[in-house]
């Protein structure tokens, strides 16, 4: 059975520790998915934090968390997600892409990953391999990417993405949890693109009139969105959606059939602490 496409919004990383309806929708579609296509062979994942030049995938056969963010309380570097490797997903990437991925294991398994993953499947019990973000070519060009690893889906992989379809952390406004209009605008135009399977929308969102505004830094997190949209070709649903402090659109949706859960918005907690990018590994 082919198994569906998945992407979430993973906003701030405290989102591991929370409990509320968005995790709620997240155990939901975990648990639909082992209900209704078995337990996936491996996921492969393309987090929007592993955003460099270039395509690669991971081959350790047991790939280290880490802990890319920094000013969180100390609870959160306690989470553990001890996942493995899956050499046979890899070869299948490297042999799907050809010449145009190389394996790298200077990276792990990110906060775009872990914090979703630990709600969706808490067991930490099927593989992960991730897949880098190549923050040098067009979004066109990783939409094609996604078209050639959809195959993956027929052989039992399920391939996960996430980021954010919203992300603007230079315009945190504290005191307006739900979002401004020009959020709602930019991340419902999104949505109905992704539900009526209007690729060339997702892939040319610049063309939206907030766009500049919804993504400052357009390449790491659409690309992951247009990505992992790819890999699913046709029209997907919107399972969740949901504002975060203004600056990020907490959406997730699913090419595929997954039973959907709220798709009301909701407004969750602010965010209280600082997002950086510098990687932070893990010693026991």
């Amino acid at each position: 059975m082919r198994t569906p496409v998945i992407f979430s919004g993973h906003g701030s990383p405290m989102i591991a520790l929370e409990h509320n309806e968005i995790t709620a929708g997240m155990e939901a579609a975990g648990r639909h998915v082992l209900k209704e296509y078995g337990k996936p062979k491996a996921i492969l994942s393309v987090s929007a934090h592993w955003f460099v030049r270039g395509t690669f995938v991971q081959s350790a056969p047991h790939p280290e968390q880490i802990y890319d963010m920094y000013g969180f309380p100390r609870e959160l570097y306690q989470v553990k997600y001890p996942v493995s490797g899956a050499q046979a997903l890899t070869e299948r990437v490297l042999n799907v892409l050809g010449s145009g991925v190389s394996v790298d294991d200077s990276w792990g398994i990110d906060h775009g990953t872990w914090t979703v993953l630990v709600h969706m499947f808490p067991k930490a019990d099927i593989p992960v391999v991730q897949l880098s973000v190549d923050g040098s070519i067009s979004a066109e060009k990783c939409y094609e990417i996604g078209k050639k690893l959809a195959v993956l889906r027929e052989e039992g992989y399920l391939i996960f993405g996430s980021g954010n379809v919203v992300h603007n952390l230079g315009r945190v406004e504290w005191d307006n949890p739900d979002g401004t209009p020009m959020t709602h605008a930019f991340n419902d135009y999104i949505i109905e693109a992704v539900k009526k399977g209007e690729s060339d929308k997702v892939i040319h969102y610049q063309n939206h009139p907030s766009a500049a505004y919804a993504v400052p830094t357009p390449g790491s997190l659409s690309a992951a969105c247009v990505l992992s949209w790819g890999s699913g070709w046709g029209s997907g649903q919107c399972l969740q959606q949901c504002m975060q402090s203004w600056l990020h659109g907490h959406d997730w949706f699913s090419v595929g059939e997954i039973k959907k859960t709220s798709r009301s918005e909701c407004n969750v907690s602010k965010l209280r602490y600082g997002i950086g990018c510098r990687p932070w590994k893990h010693s026991s």
